[in-house]
């Protein structure tokens, strides 16, 4: 907080009275949040569109309903509807389909800062904004915005009637943008600026932001993005809406074959039970059944490759951990994988991985874990930066390769060195970086090591490992070079 605003709840506490808890006017009504032990503004579960129930389920997401009196806005709100998965155990004992609302946290009320727009990840089937407002990266002069959208069947699912309205999936996308409406509406009432904008998210929540970028009714609500492990496909390609009427019809035969309406009168834990039984034939694995991202023709018109080709520059960064996720050593055959993702020029990826070999980096992780990584995740995101620069858009890419435990990286490991101001070495955090980069839209400043713009030639990277933090270049070149997909 400023001084002008601690000196009133100073004098207060002087007097043996606690200073009042904040409240501000939006659409709506008033809210009133709570204030931090460092003195920061807490405000959350604040709604940003009506709840999609009912006959409101399916489609695009509706204004406000306003609301009589002061709401509170001090307790962690329900995550969106979900299956327990174990990691999201919380979430999923604690969800309502009333779940489009979004978390703030502010260091104080007046002035102008960035503002940093959280979008979480989960498969796009999971997770929540719940606690992220509880990072101090607002100490830094931001004010922190967290997101929840609707999720797997109710937020990504394509039921034919509904495009007879003019939607047809991608209703989490939709919630998103709704989200970023309400930011650039009243986010200058908590202190931010709206027209400094960076949205940044992880997993499911990067290839949301990679989405915001391509989407014609995002391009104007912000004006800066950090990827974080994910891209608009994953490295798969994109699904046609056909295929999304089909996944759309297996859900209406299992709900009792009564079309939209039995969707939408169905109990929301019997349509979590039939999320659980759709299947994508295209798949691998039905864990990215709502990663599979769906040409919709409303929020994405078209593929997000040609979207982007089209979109105005924006800063942006991208990267991905030196070992995400993949199948358990020894439970896949290598030579199959290599087939099924690399094709025709199997044999050749082959000859690249070089499995076996002496000299072969142990912190890529088993053979396994190593094409999973690369091809989901390190390739798409450095094809991704290529594109994204020859258009003349500002990237910074980077790699990162620490684990608290000296082990192997995983996915979301980096996001504790981002919310939490890890440290990273060299007095460095990644946090800092991220801050940077909302502030000005460069990652670099003070004394941190150097960051290097991408580019398509030299494709420089900042690579941060256990020996330190510092500039390389050509990630992976040559195996990326066998696809092309983001």
């Amino acid at each position: 907080m400023s001084a002008r605003v601690l000196a009133p709840f100073a004098a207060l506490l002087l007097l043996g009275a606690a200073p009042a808890p904040p409240r501000v006017a939006v659409a709506g009504g008033t809210i009133e949040g709570a204030i931090a032990e460092d003195g920061a503004l807490v405000f959350q579960g604040i709604p940003y569109a009506a709840p999609p129930l009912a006959t409101l389920r399916w489609t695009a997401p509706q204004p406000v309903r306003a609301w009589q009196g002061v709401r509170p806005a001090k307790v962690r709100a329900p995550a969106c509807p979900q299956n327990d998965d174990g990691w999201n155990r919380t979430d999923a004992a604690h969800y309502s389909e009333d779940c489009l609302t979004l978390d703030i946290r502010t260091p104080d009320l007046t002035g102008k800062r960035p503002v940093m727009v959280w979008i979480h990840g989960g498969s796009n089937r999971a997770g929540s904004a719940g606690g992220v407002v509880e990072s101090r990266i607002t100490r830094k002069g931001v004010v922190l915005v967290a997101i929840q959208y609707r999720l797997g069947v109710l937020g990504f699912l394509a039921p034919r009637q509904a495009a007879l309205d003019g939607t047809a999936g991608n209703y989490g996308l939709m919630d998103q943008i709704a989200a970023l409406r309400w930011v650039r509406a009243n986010i200058a009432r908590f202190g931010g600026d709206p027209d400094q904008v960076t949205l940044f998210g992880e997993s499911a929540g990067s290839q949301d932001v990679s989405l915001m970028l391509a989407a014609p009714d995002a391009r104007n609500l912000f004006q800066r993005a950090i990827l974080q492990s994910g891209t608009p496909g994953f490295g798969q390609p994109f699904r046609p809406l056909r295929d999304a009427f089909a996944i759309a019809d297996q859900a209406e035969q299992l709900a009792g074959g009564h079309g939209l309406a039995g969707l939408r009168a169905a109990p929301v834990k019997r349509l979590l039970g039939i999320d659980t039984q759709l299947t994508d034939p295209s798949l691998h694995t039905n864990g990215f059944l709502w990663l599979k991202t769906t040409i919709d023709g409303r929020v994405l018109p078209a593929s997000p490759r040609r979207l982007l080709a089209k979109a105005p520059r924006k800063h942006v960064i991208i990267g991905t951990n030196r070992a995400e996720f993949g199948p358990k050593k020894g439970t896949t055959d290598t030579t199959e994988t290599l087939q099924r993702v690399y094709g025709r020029r199997a044999a050749e990826a082959q000859r690249l991985y070089a499995f076996g070999t002496p000299g072969r980096d142990p912190r890529l992780g088993h053979p396994a874990l190593e094409i999973e990584t690369d091809w989901v995740f390190r390739c798409p995101a450095i094809t991704l930066a290529t594109q994204l620069v020859r258009q003349g858009w500002p990237v910074w890419s980077y790699e990162f390769d620490l684990a608290p435990d000296g082990g192997l990286t995983s996915h979301a490991i980096e996001i504790p060195y981002v919310m939490d101001a890890r440290p990273i070495g060299g007095g460095a955090s990644l946090q800092d970086y991220w801050v940077n980069f909302a502030l000005r839209g460069d990652p670099n400043g003070g004394a941190l090591p150097r960051w290097p713009a991408f580019s398509a030639e030299a494709q420089r990277y900042l690579a941060i490992t256990p020996k330190g933090v510092g500039a390389a270049e050509k990630l992976r070149t040559e195996i990326c070079a066998l696809r092309n997909e983001i």
